[in-house]
């Protein structure tokens, strides 16, 4: 199975077209108001014509009501919504309910307590999207350019269906699937020329080294 590649935030027809000429699997609207890659429903779903039969179309919220992840999902009508905030499993669990698309839940990870919690989420949300914790403090809970310490992921499940993000580029992509067992990478800020600010090329360059890497670490050769 071909690595996953979701290109997060994008809010322009030539940074989606290069995503979805590239090969992404997942492209993703940021409807969190406060993030520099915003953008409202009517103008995601004006974008996500072009998406269509091409790629997965996926709503990324933070702690939205049922009301709010609605007017989303009849707007836009993605095919995931991701929950970036603080989620319990049973709100994951209602949210499944109520909509009946794939949810990918993301887990903030700085340490082993945060590898820990993930297990509450095992079997509740479609697909995990582990990501660099948010610092004290930080407006943003993902999208801020930072990474974490892979190796934390060594004793999860080895059956556990996650993604990988949090500080991901062209530059070392490669090197993070190769040290974890992601079945997926997502990247946001690691493409961006400025916050929010998505570049065409490096948003090729990621889809071409995550892509490379696997070919190689398949054939047996250093990624």
């Amino acid at each position: 199975m071909s690595v996953i590649v979701k290109i997060c935030g994008l809010s322009t027809e030539d940074t989606l077209d290069a995503a979805l000429d590239a090969g992404a699997d997942m492209v993703a609207f940021n409807f969190f108001p406060k993030s520099p890659r915003f953008v409202t429903p009517a103008r995601a779903a004006a974008l996500a014509g072009r998406v269509r039969g091409r790629a997965e179309i996926v709503a990324l919220t933070v702690d939205l009501d049922e009301a709010a992840l609605a007017e989303i999902v009849e707007t836009v009508r993605p095919d995931w919504l991701q929950l970036h905030g603080r989620e319990t499993p049973e709100a994951v669990a209602a949210v499944q309910d109520c909509f009946g698309l794939g949810v990918l839940k993301a887990l903030g990870i700085s340490d082993a307590a945060d590898v820990a919690a993930v297990a509450a989420f095992a079997g509740v949300a479609d697909r995990l999207l582990l990501d660099a914790k948010a610092p004290k403090g930080a407006a943003l809970p993902g999208g801020n350019g930072l990474s974490f310490d892979w190796s934390l992921l060594d004793g999860l499940d080895a059956d556990l269906p996650y993604m990988l993000a949090g500080g991901l580029d062209p530059s070392n992509v490669g090197i993070a699937l190769a040290e974890t067992r992601a079945i997926g990478v997502d990247a946001s800020s690691g493409v961006e020329s400025a916050p929010g600010v998505k570049d065409p090329e490096r948003i090729r360059a990621f889809i071409a080294a995550a892509r490379g890497s696997v070919s190689l670490e398949r054939a047996g050769q250093p990624a």
